[in-house]
Formats: C-alpha cells, structure tokens, sequence
C-alpha cells in the first residue's frame, strides 16, 4: 500500500471518530440559531430552516448573563493562577527538599484525592457558614485550590520536577544560588509547560464546576455559568432550549481562547512529561 493511500485511509478513519466528538458541538451551535418551535422538531435537523439571534438575545435579557460570565471567569483565572503557584512551591518542596514525614505528608495529601466531593461538601458548607463566607464567591475560591484539583496540580509537579537533572541545582548552589533564587530562576522557566497544563486543569474545573455553585450560592448576581444555563427555564420550570444552546454555545468561547493560549505549553508538557 503506497504511503499516499496509507495517509488518506488513516485521515478517513480519524475523521469517522471525530463525529461523535463534533456533532454535539455543531447541533449545539444550530440549536441556538434555531426558532424556538425548531429546537425540537421531528425529524431534527442540523441545518436551521430559519436563523435567528433571538436567542442570543434571550439569554441576556432574562438574567445577568454578562455578570454570570465575569463571575465564572475571575474565579476560573483565579483558581489557575493560585493553583500553579500552589503546585509550584509544594511540588519543589516535595520533589527536593528532605524533612521529616515527607514521604506521609504527601501520601495523605494523595489519600484526599479519593475522596469524592459529595463527602465532604456538608462539612465545608458548615464551615464556611460558621466563617461567615457562605453566599460568597469565597468558597469557589478555595475549595478547588486546597482541594482535589490543587492535590493534582502538587502531584504533576512534584513527578515533572523529579525529572529535572538535580546536578542543574548542584552547580547553581556551587555558583552561590540559594533555595528560592534556583526556584525563580532554574525551575520555574523549566516548569512552564507543566505550569501551562495545571492551569488549564484547574481554569476547566473551575469554569465548569456546577455543585459547588449550587451549594455555596444564592443570589443571582453571584450565579456562575453552570447556574446560569439552568437558570433559564419558563414559568412552568421546563427549560427554554434556544436560549439554553445559545448560553452553552458562548460559554465555551473563553475554554477555546484558553486552549489556545496554553496550547503551546500542553504540548510541550507531553513531550518532556517525567510523570511516573
């Protein structure tokens, strides 16, 4: 088989599986260009017979929107951002430094990983009740932060800086570097890639993270995304699928910028990944 037939049929068959990936996104897309009563028509159909923005329209004239996706995307950056740094500091001190109990130290901080959310979702609601922070964004600050994504975040680093030479830190101690100035200016630029892949974890969990919001919030105005698409419903509580595609639709547009922004350091973290 000649190499030209070999790439098309392999082309064909990526293409084959990529439809169940990319059929929901484009009858997502048709979906909000629909009317309302096309939505749900029989037999479907993925072409819209007449396109609207109505439903676009909808979806910020019913409830906050604009608000909800600011909500939904300072804490998604704000979680990345304090997750990397998280995982920066604690995956170096596991990785490098010797102290007592270290090997304990992280195996239960790995054992927490086990646990699902649901278990101890009352209890941190208690809590943060009792501190006052309940009906706040504070919680969806740091429960991911100080939760199973930023275990995972200090887990990826500490195995990704294991697979740094450590004779790169020995001749910047011999050259008179200290514990933080190696880590500022040895292992940080080293760590970019994977940097760049925990931030993406925790910015996807943040942004799509639904049961938190629905525990910790409230008022309208503090309503992240997820909330948001349920939100929009009729007077009966049956949703109003038009604006609900449409509200989808535009909450994926800052995952994409995200990707794209990152995507460099992704690939990157999978080619020089030391993961164990």
């Amino acid at each position: 088989m000649s190499r030209t037939v070999s790439r098309v049929l392999r082309y064909a068959f990526l293409v084959v599986l990529s439809v169940p990936l990319v059929f929901p996104f484009l009858w997502m897309i048709a979906s909000a260009l629909k009317l309302p009563g096309d939505v749900l028509a029989s037999p479907p159909q993925l072409i819209p017979r007449d396109v609207t923005l109505d439903n676009i329209r909808d979806v910020f004239a019913f409830q906050p929107f604009t608000r909800q996706i600011y909500n939904s995307l300072y804490i998604a950056v704000l979680v990345a951002l304090f997750t990397c740094a998280l995982s920066l500091l604690s995956g170096y001190a596991f990785a490098r430094l010797r102290f007592p109990g270290r090997n304990v130290i992280f195996f239960l901080f790995l054992s927490a990983l086990m646990l699902p959310v649901e278990v101890t979702l009352i209890p941190n609601f208690t809590l943060m009740k009792d501190l006052g922070l309940a009906d706040t964004h504070v919680p969806l600050l740091a429960l991911p932060v100080f939760g199973a994504t930023g275990v995972t975040g200090i887990f990826l680093m500490r195995q990704f800086i294991q697979s740094i030479p450590v004779e790169l830190e020995e001749a910047a101690m011999i050259d008179g570097m200290g514990r933080v100035r190696i880590l500022l200016s040895l292992i940080l630029p080293l760590t970019r890639p994977m940097l760049g892949t925990i931030g993406i974890i925790a910015f996807l969990y943040s942004w799509n993270s639904f049961l938190e919001p629905l525990v910790f919030v409230n008022r309208s105005e503090l309503y992240t995304v997820p909330l948001a698409l349920t939100a929009l419903t009729d007077t009966s509580g049956n949703p109003l699928w038009g604006p609900q595609m449409a509200a989808t639709a535009i909450s994926t547009v800052p995952l994409v910028i995200a990707y794209l922004v990152a995507r460099r350091q992704i690939t990157e973290s999978l080619a020089q990944t030391g993961v164990k």
